[in-house]
């Protein structure tokens, strides 16, 4: 009696060895380093090597150094020089590259070869920024009727029907106005052809007969869900910029996000950063004059000389054809021909328009698109270092950055959607496609909640969370021996088995570690001991009635099965809908606690089962020290 089979004892054997495996990277730290990354520019082993050879002139030396997708890394023994090494290797490198503070796991290889990474540590014990930030859907709404003015206009040309005005009306909607009613109705039929997402309202006063033309729920709700997500995807690109090692960008509700920035002290440079403004120009080459006359300062009336992304120059037209603004969509796709990379764009209506007649009267020419930014940069001298004013406080100045990322041939007349080719790679298709598509936010936003936690503040929280960890296991552990022996210590070995899987899935899973996620740490080893106790009161129960100790033990598990699971499910049900309606701070206590119900679950009963059968299960036994 009270003997598992063999694969029973494997399986515990397996589960605890893995869990152990992957619990073990939270116990080794981070290193400072640096990250180099950029949106326009390519960074290979050359960046890398760049970066190393002046780091290494200026007697910067570092521990490590690696290359990955996200681009160079180098890791550094403090965090002197790791700040003294970010702006050596800006200055080196460029504009065209950012170079931002990091902090790198210090996990073995051994352990990153199978997958193994320590925990993410949110806001509250890492440091950092946290701001709530509110879209103007009102703005996303604006911008598609003012986009559907035009589709009118030319709908109702194209069908030759005759109207007085199309105008926006103040309170929303878009207002049409005919001579007679006769007109009104010849314009219903095309209008709704071509535009799905417009509801049309019959109306007339006395200026006349009119429809009103408003955005229907669906399309509003597809634009906003798009203006969200597209803001989200041009915040996640601008928070590359301040070297965030895990930047949480998350939705919440149907107008907001929410981003935090672990790490991040400075408030205003990373509001300046998320809310800075970036776009495109269309402009043609200048092939009639000579390029190398341009380059040698004789730049003709009408030019401007740009620079690509190879850092050739190139000479282009300054008049504007048109700009991002008239970019709706663009994604990375491939040419049914040959099988390479290229980017779609879809324009509006006036960009198409445009589009239309200038690559008709152009075939043959280059159409160049110009990335355009204006950065507020600190102001330096000629060795590099910041210009301070008055107070102390380092002087800005805004700068226009410009640079051509491509410049294609026109192979033909060209409508509301064509595709840009330029010999890309897969990355160069994609990165060009979130530069056109998330290069300036899709509608405003405004801060609307802001708050900084410091990285003291932050150490001390890890610290006191840390002792309270460790002096609730502590206090747990002891009462246990102390209450009921030996089988109380079969329940410390359990308990402990718990707090290394729950450690370890939340490693596995990459979920990130908050203060309020500690408090359900604490929480669910209380639980766990909860269920080691319901267990051991009903072996004292079994014994007091005058059954065999082998029996006892065997009636205490399988009776005190079932209020077990029915306790922990009912938890787990409230832990599910924490994480689901709940806000970031209840989402971290609610994954620590629906983790460690299933660890419980785990440890309390088949884990100290297979312990207690190990140490009792198949001896003749005179008593229980329990």
């Amino acid at each position: 009696m009270n003997q598992y089979p063999l694969w029973k004892y494997l399986l515990v054997l397996v589960v605890c060895t893995v869990g152990f495996i992957y619990a073990l990277p939270n116990l080794y730290g981070e290193d400072p380093a640096i990250q180099i990354s950029s949106v326009r520019v390519k960074v290979d082993a050359g960046t890398l090597t760049r970066a190393e050879q002046v780091l290494q002139k200026a007697g910067l030396t570092p521990i490590a150094s690696q290359l990955d997708d996200q681009g160079a890394k180098i890791r550094f023994a403090d965090i002197d020089t790791q700040l003294q090494a970010r702006d050596v290797v800006q200055k080196e490198l460029g504009d065209s590259y950012t170079v931002a503070l990091s902090l790198l796991p210090k996990t073995p290889e051994v352990l990153r070869a199978l997958g193994a990474k320590p925990m993410y540590l949110g806001l509250d014990l890492r440091g950092g920024v946290h701001f709530l930030m509110q879209v103007d859907m009102a703005a996303v709404s604006k911008r598609a009727e003012e986009h559907f003015v035009d589709d009118l206009r030319r709908i109702l040309r194209v069908a030759k029907v005759r109207y007085q005005t199309i105008a926006l009306r103040d309170q929303g909607g878009i207002e049409i106005r005919f001579r007679d009613a006769a007109e009104r109705v010849k314009a219903q039929a095309p209008i709704r052809a071509e535009i799905r997402d417009l509801e049309l309202t019959d109306g007339e006063d006395a200026n006349g007969p009119y429809i009103l033309a408003t955005l229907s729920q669906k399309g509003l709700l597809e634009r906003q869900g798009a203006a969200l997500e597209q803001n989200m995807t041009s915040l996640r690109n601008r928070v590359n910029e301040l070297g965030v090692a895990e930047p949480i960008i998350q939705q919440q509700g149907r107008d907001r996000i929410v981003v935090q920035l672990p790490g991040v002290q400075d408030t205003a440079e990373a509001k300046r950063i998320l809310g800075r403004t970036a776009t495109l120009e269309i402009k043609m080459v200048d092939e009639e004059h000579d390029l190398a006359s341009a380059v040698a300062g004789r730049v003709p009336p009408g030019s401007q000389l740009y620079k690509e992304r190879n850092g050739r120059p190139i000479l282009l037209k300054k008049r504007l054809v048109y700009s991002g603004d008239n970019i709706i969509d663009a994604s990375p796709s491939f040419d049914s021909r040959n099988n390479e990379p290229i980017v779609s764009i879809t324009l509006d209506s006036t960009g198409a328009a445009i589009n239309q007649r200038v690559t008709g009267k152009n075939v043959g020419k280059r159409m160049a698109v110009v990335y355009v930014e204006v950065r507020s940069e600190v102001r330096r001298d000629k060795e590099g270092n910041p210009v301070l004013d008055a107070k102390g406080e380092p002087i800005r100045t805004q700068r226009r950055f410009e640079e051509v990322i491509t410049a294609p041939v026109i192979r033909s007349q060209l409508g509301k959607r064509f595709q840009i080719e330029g010999a890309f790679t897969v990355e160069e298709a994609n990165e060009l496609a979130l530069l056109l598509r998330a290069g300036a936010l899709a509608a405003p936003i405004s801060v609307v909640e802001e708050r900084t936690v410091g990285p003291s503040l932050g150490h001390d929280n890890i610290k006191q969370g840390f002792q309270a960890v460790a002096a609730g296991f502590l206090a747990v552990m002891i009462f246990m021996v102390i209450y009921y022996r030996v089988f109380g210590f079969i329940a410390d070995v359990a308990l402990a088995l718990n707090l290394v899987l729950l450690i370890a899935i939340m490693s596995l899973l990459q979920a990130t570690l908050t203060l309020p996620g500690v408090a359900g740490i604490l929480l669910t080893l209380g639980m766990a001991v909860d269920a080691n106790v319901l267990i051991y009161e009903r072996i004292r129960e079994e014994v007091r009635a005058g059954n065999t100790p082998q029996a006892s033990i065997h009636a205490g598990y399988e009776k005190a099965l079932g209020t077990i699971a029915d306790a922990n499910i009912t938890t787990l049900i409230a832990a599910i809908m924490l994480f689901n309606f709940g806000t970031g701070p209840i989402k971290g206590f609610a994954v620590t606690l629906s983790i460690g119900i299933l660890t419980t679950m785990f440890t309390a009963i088949m884990g100290s089962r297979a312990l207690t059968n190990l140490s009792f299960g198949g001896r003749r036994l005179s008593g229980l020290p329990i």
